[in-house]
């Protein structure tokens, strides 16, 4: 079964049971290099294999601004 999400602001299908760990290694960049979020809220890390994605999630990705 496949899930519709937004990825970006672009509609997406994944396979249901996928976690954001699952998708963010789809997308071929470093895992490290990515912030992200579902729905608005910030999802760690090492919190992403435990996150699974569901129907009408709406996953941004972004660089992490540092500095000091």
């Amino acid at each position: 079964m496949t899930l519709q999400i937004t990825l970006n602001g672009e509609a997406r299908t994944v396979t249901e049971g996928e976690t954001l760990a699952d998708l963010v290694a789809a997308l071929g960049q470093p895992p490290q290099s990515l912030a992200t979020a579902v729905n608005g809220e910030f999802v760690a890390r090492a919190a992403r294999a435990q996150t699974r994605l569901r129907e009408g999630d709406a996953v941004f990705t972004f660089q992490p601004i540092t500095g000091g």
